[in-house]
């Protein structure tokens, strides 16, 4: 299978070390967005066209995902709750329809 066509595979546990592992992974990623959003209004205009990875409540900018993903990684190995971002060049309305 090539990456491009990856099964996704999606399991249940109930097992309570499986659980709270999950949820403290939930609450590092709800503090690195809850950062980013506090943050947003200075770096969206600065790193238009950039992908930016938040880690440790910190930022890290690069030209590829794979090399933010690398930067935060290196800094923040322990946060797992980290998460990558791509800044659209242009800032135009967007909606967005579930």
């Amino acid at each position: 299978m090539t990456d491009a066509h990856r099964a996704l595979v999606m399991e249940e546990s109930r097992d309570p070390h499986e659980v709270a592992q999950a949820q403290a992974q939930a609450a590092r990623l709800a503090r690195n967005a809850a950062w980013l959003q506090a943050h947003a209004a200075d770096i969206y205009p600065r790193y238009r066209g950039q992908h930016i990875c938040i880690a440790g409540e910190e930022l890290f900018v690069a030209a590829t995902p794979d090399e933010a993903w690398a930067l935060a990684t290196a800094a923040h190995s322990d946060d797992d709750g980290r998460f990558l971002y791509y800044i659209p060049v242009e800032a135009v309305a967007r909606i967005y329809v579930y």
